[in-house]
């Protein structure tokens, strides 16, 4: 029986230590060293958030006039510096701002800019140009070469995306550490087993099971005993993004040795009625991260961690007939952290009068955002996880 075979019919997340090596058994439940290394925590907007109605150029005309119905009026506005602002509902973010915890990096794209969602999404996980495709993810990449074990690399999802996958070493998605933990529990692979012919496990099968289920399990049991280590004590929204960034704050304070962690939240396609959809998950994510920070910080933790925020793109500049907005093009990076080099505005204001068939023009290519993260932070070899060197902005 063929190996894809096999494991869909053995169903994997059914796993136990029942023929897990010895080696590997020995491990399980071990306690490990507390991680005090360097972390990335990456939040995706996924749908294209509007950056526009985002970070505001309030004072530019064209804006009110490319949005008539649509622009945020100076009163829904927090004045930042250098003539924009952000949405009025983001005031724990702002507040971290003027902490000095914040870069903006505007109008961040990538040449031959592409307006679908999963091809543009493609490009930012992978690292890839517009005309190219790979089948790793450039976090995948970085576990492959630096890290062991797949919990290395988190993900607060019940998928992993894309910018996860390695070839060798591939993060986990973990939608809740107990579900995950429950999920691999021996009972069920006892069933599993009983029900599995002997000729299933020919050689080929069995070593690859023996690795596969032995990576599952002893991350599962990992995370499970660490989530319980530490309990916040911050306030989060009950909302799915802040009980995420809670689990995180939870196991980075646990000690436990991830270097990488994802969360995502979505809605923001906003093409009809955007101005409420988009101000309510803006509040989400910033009340989210703000209790994040606030949770770091009590336990000294933030100082070794960096969040960097994206979306797949930005929004066209004009307004659409159904009060929103369609996909567009160049869009905000978010940095967040409590040493940054650069914290603020790290470039220009978005120019609303030199658009590109009616979008923002990117100044600064994303994969530079990440060479800085993997050179200056992560202390890896950019070029290597890229497959080539990119300028690197002096941000962390």
């Amino acid at each position: 029986m063929k190996r894809r075979s096999f494991l869909k019919r053995s169903s994997l997340v059914a796993a136990g230590t029942m023929f897990t090596p010895m080696f590997l058994q020995q491990t399980l439940g071990k306690n490990f060293k507390e991680y005090t290394g360097k972390r990335v925590v990456i939040i995706q907007f996924s749908g294209g958030n509007d950056g526009l109605n985002t970070i505001v150029p309030f004072l530019d005309d064209n804006y009110y006039n490319a949005r008539p119905s649509l622009a945020l009026k100076k009163a829904e506005v927090i004045n930042l510096a250098n003539d924009l602002g952000i949405n009025g509902e983001m005031k724990g973010f702002a507040d971290l701002f003027h902490k000095g915890y914040v870069s903006i990096i505007n109008n961040v794209g990538y040449p031959n800019p592409n307006r679908s969602h999963f091809r543009s999404m493609d490009i930012w996980h992978t690292a890839s140009d517009s005309d190219e495709y790979i089948s790793t993810g450039w976090l995948g990449r970085y576990l492959d070469s630096y890290c062991t074990f797949a919990r290395e690399g988190i993900e607060m999802d019940n998928t992993l995306s894309l910018s996860m996958k390695g070839n060798k070493v591939k993060g986990i998605a973990v939608d809740n550490p107990q579900t995950f933990y429950n999920s691999l529990n021996v009972s069920q692979f006892e069933s599993l087993a009983k029900s599995t012919d002997d000729d299933m496990l020919n050689e080929d099968n069995q070593g690859y099971l023996y690795k596969t289920l032995a990576e599952a399990n002893q991350s599962a049991k990992y995370v499970y005993e660490h989530s319980k280590i530490y309990k916040s004590k911050s306030t989060f929204p009950k909302s799915q993004l802040g009980k995420n960034l809670k689990s995180v704050a939870e196991m980075i304070q646990s000690g436990m040795d991830s270097k990488v962690y994802y969360a995502s939240l979505g809605g923001f396609d906003t093409h009809a009625y955007q101005k409420g959809k988009q101000n309510s998950l803006l509040k989400d994510y910033s009340a989210s991260v703000s209790a994040f920070v606030e949770e770091l910080e009590r336990t000294d933790h933030f100082k070794d961690t960096v969040i960097m925020t994206f979306s797949e793109f930005g929004r066209r500049v004009k307004q659409n007939a159904s009060g929103g907005t369609d996909h567009g093009a160049a869009n905000n990076v978010f940095l967040i952290g409590k040493n940054l080099k650069q914290p603020g505005f790290v470039n220009e204001n978005p120019n609303l009068e030199s658009l590109n068939r009616g979008d923002l023009i990117h100044s600064v290519d994303f994969r530079s955002v990440y060479a800085d993260l993997l050179d200056n932070w992560l202390s890896v070899s950019s070029s290597e996880i890229l497959s080539k060197k990119h300028k690197t902005l002096p941000l962390v």
